[in-house]
């Protein structure tokens, strides 16, 4: 079937309850940082009562992201061709068996398999999310919604490592699997209640073989892949922190489970403030625009905490400050980046969202494991940290016109190349 032209215009009515609704896809998008960061504290714990390595223990951090990868490759053709609800609503009862299992499991190997299935099944409700944002918001409105969504989905590392420490510490790591059940349940039934289908069946395609062929079709506009890189290379930045930052700042610097969860903390607030600040910048500016300045202040400030790592200058009131100000700034790019790529393919906005969160899950996949290759030390995740900010500067640069003169008002304008 041939799907009407879009061009710009929603696929579907605005939702007037804009606040509840984005709540309610921050929750859902929010499904897999929680499972990550609720766990991540009790990672020196999986190690010792599996009596295996750190190394092993992180590895339950990446087979997840994996999982994530290959889920939302998935996912996305099949809400394009499905509509947006029935997706969602399996991957959730889905993530609900894997938190199960995962309480159960054994042994490290069982354990990272069960990770990597929850990564499958997490990946529903986030690309579901991004999709309908896409479906019923364009342009300056889905830049802010983006932000909106980053600022609900920041408040998951203010409480979700202190939870996760709390629940680990009277009832151990597996505790939290249980905990992560019960989340599932209440966005299961939210999602059932208060989850509308946002794709008319017109915009569907009648053949999944075709849905997946979108995938060519998206690779073959270089400014869509450049955009979408840019939020998965940001990614590595966050992930990098978020995998190494336990031995950090526990074995390195001394800092006790709660004080880690507590420095954790001021870094969501951090990250919450940055996409709050960017949902306001976007009524004045537009996503290009913020884009071409908020991502080579991220890599400043990346460069700067792999200098107090690598020197020990300040020591860790100057390494905690850098870590700020880089989680600061982490959400003014990926957002931006996010709405203009997906602008541009509003006919498929899942295959599309699949795609950049494809790029999202397995690039720091790959990339954060490095930290604990090296070591774990502070100056190697500042390094890798800075590398993976510095590479998604040169793609922005070279990728797309947006440092040519009038190259970000010609961006936020161009169709698809």
């Amino acid at each position: 079937m041939s799907q009407p032209s879009v061009g710009l215009t929603p696929l579907a009515p605005v939702q007037r309850n804009t606040s509840r609704y984005v709540l309610m896809l921050g929750s859902m998008s929010a499904l897999g940082a929680i499972s990550t960061d609720m766990y991540l504290p009790n990672l020196p714990d999986v190690a010792s009562d599996l009596g295996t390595t750190a190394t092993m223990a992180q590895l339950t951090m990446t087979f997840m992201m994996l999982g994530g990868a290959l889920g939302q490759l998935v996912v996305g053709p099949l809400s394009d061709r499905f509509g947006r609800r029935r997706p969602a609503l399996i991957g959730t009862v889905l993530h609900i068996v894997t938190c199960v299992l995962c309480a159960l499991a054994p042994a490290i190997g069982p354990l990272i398999c069960y990770r990597a299935a929850m990564g499958v099944f997490n990946a529903s409700a986030g690309v579901v999310a991004i999709a309908v944002i896409r479906d019923r918001f364009v342009g300056r409105d889905a830049a802010r919604l983006m932000s909106r969504l980053m600022l609900v989905i920041g408040v998951a590392p203010l409480f979700a490592p202190t939870v996760g420490s709390f629940v680990g510490r009277f009832v151990g790591w597996r505790g939290v699997f249980v905990v992560l059940a019960l989340y599932g349940v209440f966005l299961l039934v939210t999602m059932w209640l208060k989850l509308p289908e946002s794709l008319p069946t017109t915009y569907r395609s009648s053949h999944t073989a075709a849905t997946f062929r979108g995938y060519i079709d998206l690779m073959r506009d270089r400014h869509f892949v450049a955009l979408v890189i840019v939020p998965a290379m940001l990614s590595a930045v966050l992930m990098s922190y978020v995998v190494a930052s336990p031995f950090v700042l526990q074995d390195q610097y001394g800092l006790s489970k709660f004080q880690f969860a507590m420095v954790f903390a001021l870094n969501g607030v951090g990250l919450v403030g940055g996409a709050q600040v960017n949902a306001s910048l976007v009524r004045h500016f537009t996503s290009s625009q913020i884009l071409r300045v908020a991502l080579p202040c991220t890599l400043v400030a990346c460069l700067a905490l792999f200098t107090i790592g690598a020197t020990g200058w300040g020591g860790l009131s100057a390494f905690v400050a850098a870590l700020f100000c880089a989680m600061a700034l982490q959400n003014l790019s990926p957002s931006n980046a996010s709405a203009l790529a997906l602008t541009r393919h509003g006919e498929k906005a899942g295959t599309a969202a699949a795609y950049s969160g494809f790029l999202q899950s397995v690039v720091p996949a790959i990339i954060a494991p490095v930290v604990g290759v090296m070591g774990n030390q502070a100056w190697a995740m500042g390094l890798i940290m800075a590398a993976s900010a510095a590479v998604a500067f040169a793609v922005l640069a070279f990728g797309t016109p947006i440092y040519r003169p009038g190259g970000a008002e010609l961006l936020d304008r161009l169709p698809p190349s």
